[in-house]
């Protein structure tokens, strides 16, 4: 690692691990690439929010499922923590993180399919489904394979 990414923080972050009643995991495809990029909700801890009521938000934003229609089951013990590639570092978050620490939280979908809505006001995903939780680690971009393996072991009890 650089000592200018050394020097630099990390972004604080929520992300979600959405699942169903079977243990499968919300996966969205994301929008702005045209790799297969698939991922959790997740997002950036708002000045003066708590990461739980961030959750709840970024999960609004990015699937319109809202808080009365999910069971949180748990969260994380510790924040979990990764570095942007060298090719990434400086061109995202206008350059002033190194990466992102999270918080993860684990939340079961009480609703059905068709009240999950991808196509919110600033649309994220492109297309959506569940997922077992090793292709979920298998989909997602290789930077973030660790922190989502890590964030799966936390939470295996519960998924499928």
């Amino acid at each position: 690692m650089s000592a200018v990414a050394e020097g630099l923080p990390y972004r604080p972050c929520v992300g979600v691990v959405l699942i169903d009643r079977r243990g499968m995991i919300f996966a969205g495809r994301r929008k702005d690439t045209d790799a297969a990029a698939w991922q959790m909700p997740q997002g950036g801890i708002d000045d003066g929010e708590r990461p739980k009521q961030a959750a709840l938000r970024e999960l609004r934003e990015e699937t319109g499922v809202t808080a009365d229609l999910v069971e949180v089951l748990g969260k994380t013990p510790d924040w979990v923590t990764y570095d942007l590639p060298p090719e990434l570092l400086g061109r995202i978050w206008g350059g002033r993180f190194r990466g992102q620490k999270q918080r993860w939280f684990l939340m079961r979908f009480l609703g059905t399919d068709d009240q999950i809505d991808i196509a919110t006001e600033h649309p994220e995903f492109s297309e959506w489904r569940w997922m077992r939780a090793d292709e979920m680690i298998a989909a997602i971009v290789p930077f973030k394979r660790a922190v989502y393996a890590e964030v799966v072991a936390a939470f295996r009890d519960h998924l499928a």
